[in-house]
């Protein structure tokens, strides 16, 4: 939860940014930022207001309300609104619009290295919502986040693309609307995608919704992944289509509802073959005309295909199961992973946020409270 706007007496370690402060810009602020600072910094519109930030152990949040970080033609090193490359930083309420570059790479955040947590924060009609460099220490966690119309239109910038790191985590988060681009693009060698929305909706482009190029471990669970009806890549979910560049390969896809758009059909999932991939779905709902073991081998049981009539209003993308529905307590147990149960233990809830769960996950699919 965001901290409320308190006195605008300076507390020791806190820096007030904002038209009330003694410091006016984000940009001022992140030049006299010491490590173990925490900026707050007024809600309102800061256009223009580019940053760099190399501090470790920062945290950087909006107070009173959303603050709004609007490009207007300037980018960071010639990156994107923000570039952070520090240690430890934590970010919190802020939405990032309109980053354009020359070499069509703008970023809402450029985050090229350490340890970054990006919560309840928004990305809107950049080059790409937030872009990431390649390096292999740095971990990335996303929460309760949204991204929508980012992309050049080249099929090279996406709304959320990460490079090589250790880790990604996103939870809670809602992609959708990406111009020609995907909607998730990640080469990390960990990836934990779990509880989010995944949807090209009306009118989207997108081409995959989810990507996970050069193999590693995954897991993605809980997820509503569609893909729209204007799409020109049939795939929905793509792993390893760039070859294997991590020693441990595995797919881990378990309550998913996995829903189809694409008058031609399109294709659930694909897997590029060697890697030595590891894959194991379970549990997952489809709607549309294919299934998930055209991919290749590995443990494919229980996944579902059905029709619309089993969800509460798919239509408007409920995807609650009736109470009606076949599927009801026809979950089973997923097993688990180096001691981890890969069961769901919360689910997503729009626009962007999850719930805990009220006992264990019973049904197929990603949603399992009912009408």
């Amino acid at each position: 939860m965001l901290a409320p706007l308190a006195s605008r007496a300076q507390t020791q370690g806190i820096t007030r940014v904002g038209p009330g402060s003694a410091i006016k810009t984000i940009a001022e602020a992140s030049a006299k930022a010491r490590d173990g600072d925490i900026i707050e910094v007024e809600a309102g519109d800061y256009p223009g207001d580019v940053a760099i930030w190399s501090q470790d152990n920062i945290t950087v949040r909006a107070v009173g309300g959303r603050v709004r970080l609007k490009a207007d033609g300037m980018a960071a090193e010639g990156k994107g609104i923000w570039v952070i490359r520090g240690g430890r930083m934590s970010v919190q309420g802020f939405d990032f619009s309109g980053a354009r570059v020359s070499d069509h790479n703008g970023a809402g955040i450029r985050f090229d290295k350490g340890r970054l947590t990006v919560q309840d924060c928004s990305f809107m009609n950049n080059e790409n919502g937030l872009l990431t460099g390649n390096d292999p220490h740095s971990e990335l966690e996303i929460i309760d986040s949204e991204f929508g119309y980012n992309g050049y239109g080249d099929g090279q910038s996406h709304n959320l693309y990460v490079g090589e790191l250790a880790r990604l985590s996103v939870t809670g988060s809602y992609s959708h609307h990406a111009k020609v681009g995907h909607l998730l693009k990640s080469r990390a060698a960990l990836n934990r995608i779990y509880y989010n929305r995944l949807t090209d909706g009306i009118g989207g482009t997108a081409s995959y919704e989810l990507e996970l190029a050069i193999g590693g471990v995954a897991y993605v669970v809980g997820n509503i992944i569609e893909q729209g009806s204007e799409t020109e890549n049939p795939h929905i979910i793509s792993y390893g289509a760039e070859g294997y560049k991590w020693p441990n390969n595995a797919l881990y896809l378990i309550n998913n509802t996995l829903v189809d758009n694409r008058p031609k059909g399109g294709i659930f999932l694909r897997i590029k073959p060697g890697g030595n991939v590891t894959v194991r779905a379970i549990n997952n709902v489809l709607i549309g005309d294919g299934r998930l073991d055209t991919a290749g081998p590995g443990d494919y049981r229980n996944n579902f295909t059905v029709d619309w009539d089993q969800f509460v209003w798919a239509t408007r993308d409920d995807y609650r199961l009736k109470r009606t529905s076949r599927l009801l307590g026809k979950a089973i147990d997923a097993g688990s992973v180096d001691g981890q149960s890969l069961m769901p233990v919360r689910e997503y809830v729009h626009p962007r946020s999850t719930r805990a769960l009220q006992g264990p996950a019973r049904n197929p699919g990603a949603l399992q409270s009912l009408q």
